[in-house]
């Protein structure tokens, strides 16, 4: 068959779905190819990096590699940003993109460039991948096929790319589609230090990062911390391991984190990490006070990640489902009995630190609350997904999930334009639910082409908006370091109507700009059932992100103080 009629042929038996991207005159046949095939929906959007950050989100939604094509030069550069953000949050994906005729490229030449728009993209994204090649030719395209594929979700899962050249994709294929099967996880390194530390502890707690989400491992965990009371604290990427209302979870920890998940985590005598990658966000700059008073004990798939700032007491290089069913076998040896009194000290804690304290200053509409009650207004959302900045960490911090609901954000790369894009593609890989958004001025302006994609498609998505006028996380950043000089942030930044905007891509929407207008507005953003709409939420500019920890102070230390002048 012909090559491109192959490559579809191979999405459709590997499980693919969606196949998102933005034409080019590169990527033609294989788009054809794709169109001959119902059982793919091929999703043109309005710029690749969009498209990217779409496929990130069907292949976390789904488990199945997501799909994004673009063609040579602009096209394919355009991918690295979403290539990246896979990469860094171990989200696994096919990034397929067509080049110019093999005859035309440049080869050993001294030249710059030879084929219009050829681009080396292969050698570009060699250090965000875990594998990136070009296909020489169609004999060799079902091997390389298999391969990326397998790759992609083997071990630690992430990004590879295929870059295509045009005349291989007219070639002949002669060989049969093999069906890549699921990596079989290695088995678990010896657990029973584990079980000895855990049995003696008695203020015990797991953070739990995306490596459970993205290891399959949701359910084991759950079982595991319910059967011994352990309770959890997580990381930005961990927010949806547990619904809000699960008696073991505790909440957000880090630099934006709830101030009472910091102030447990201090007090923990033993620290069960379960796939997070400890970065400066988690653990505060002063490493000795993070690890003070505890047994470090940190699971990770990827050996290198356990030799990383911070050397655990005990390493087990496991995946984290393989881990947790090990720990669940050998389960006899693992002592509860003085949970209780750590529970209470806990809900002491949580109890002594309301979230609506922290923002105490707030003048006009308080976000926390917005994301609050947007439980209540939305229950049946299956996902929120936020953009990057501001309106990130008061989601992370507030959000109110249900059983069956996600997070998705962007953790590694810290994208912004992240949120819309990527709330495409839970829609696309989760139909029949409404698809709860949550952005900022300026992430929403990253990516606001989409939106014409949103009103094509016909996506139920929620798009809440906050408005500060300004790009709020890094003038936060300006007060503490620049004595208040805003530039770019505040100076020469601009943002535009946005419900004018909605409006001119055929998509209901609405503003609010005072608290007593909020409760009807969630009301309305609510009953545009079956459709998307979007609701413009109007903050003081003033508006921070309560509370955070300045750098080189202790991830216990947050600001602002305490009214009282106590413990923080």
């Amino acid at each position: 068959m012909k090559a491109s009629d192959y490559i579809a042929e191979f999405l459709v038996s590997n499980g693919v779905s969606v196949v998102t991207e933005m034409c080019g005159g590169m990527t033609t046949h294989m788009l054809d190819s794709l169109s001959r095939r119902p059982e793919v929906r091929i999703v043109p959007m309005h710029h690749e990096q969009a498209a990217a950050f779409a496929a990130e989100a069907v292949a976390r939604m789904s488990g199945v590699p997501g799909v994004s094509m673009a063609t040579s030069g602009p096209g394919a550069t355009n991918l690295i940003t979403g290539i990246g953000s896979c990469y860094f949050d171990s989200t696994p994906a096919l990034f397929i993109t067509g080049q110019v005729n093999t005859h035309e490229l440049r080869g050993d030449s001294a030249v710059r460039q030879a084929g219009f728009q050829e681009t080396d993209i292969v050698a570009m994204v060699a250090a965000i991948t875990k594998g990136a090649w070009q296909v020489p030719d169609a004999a060799e395209l079902p091997r390389m096929l298999e391969d990326a594929f397998r790759l992609a979700l083997e071990g630690r899962p992430g990004p590879v790319l295929l870059d295509i050249p045009m005349n291989v994709q007219r070639q002949e294929v002669d060989a049969l589609v093999p069906l890549v099967a699921s990596p079989v996880p290695a088995e678990c390194a010896d657990i029973e230090p584990l079980i000895a530390a855990l049995s003696a502890a008695r203020t015990p707690l797991v953070l739990a990062g995306g490596g459970v989400r993205s290891s399959g491992a949701v359910g084991a965990l759950r079982r595991f911390v319910e059967q011994f009371q352990i309770p959890v604290v997580t990381s930005l990427m961990g927010v949806d391991v547990l619904p809000f209302g699960h008696p073991e979870r505790v909440g957000l920890i880090g630099s934006y984190g709830n101030r009472w998940g910091n102030l447990v985590m201090a007090e923990a005598d033993l620290l069960l990490i379960l796939g997070a990658r400890l970065d400066v966000r988690q653990t505060g700059a002063d490493l000795d006070a993070f690890r003070s008073g505890k047994t470090i004990v940190q699971v990770d798939l990827d050996e290198k990640q356990l030799e990383w700032r911070i050397t655990p007491d005990i390493a087990i290089r496991s995946d984290i489902g393989t881990f947790l069913a090990a720990l669940e076998e050998r389960s006899a040896g693992i002592s509860c009995a003085t949970r209780e009194e750590w529970h209470r000290r806990i809900a002491e804690i949580v109890g002594a630190w309301p979230i609506d304290g922290e923002s105490r200053d707030v003048s006009g509409i308080d976000p926390l609350k917005v994301v609050e009650r947007l439980a209540e207004a939305i229950p049946t959302a299956t996902a929120y997904v936020t953009d990057v900045g501001q309106n990130q960490m008061w989601a992370a911090q507030a959000v109110r999930l249900h059983e069956d609901q996600r997070f998705l954000t962007s953790g590694g790369m810290g994208a912004m334009g992240f949120g819309l894009p990527a709330a495409i593609g839970v829609a696309l890989a989760e139909s029949g639910r409404p698809v709860i958004v949550i952005s900022g001025d300026g992430g929403m302006q990253v990516n606001l082409q989409e939106l014409e994609t949103v009103a094509r498609l016909g996506l139920e998505l929620k798009i809440v908006v906050f408005d500060n006028k300004c790009l709020g996380m890094v003038r936060q950043f300006q007060d503490e370091y620049f004595e208040g000089r805003h530039q770019s942030t505040v100076w020469g930044y601009g943002s535009p109507d946005f419900v004018a905007v909605a409006n001119a891509f055929g998509i209901d929407a609405r503003g609010v700009s005072a608290p007593g207008e909020l409760d009807e507005a969630l009301d309305w953003l609510a009953r545009s059932t079956g459709r998307p709409a979007l609701l413009h939420v109007v903050l003081s500019r003033s508006t921070l992100v309560r509370p955070k920890v300045s750098f080189g102070r202790p991830i216990y230390e947050m600001d602002p103080p305490p009214a009282d002048g106590g413990a923080a």
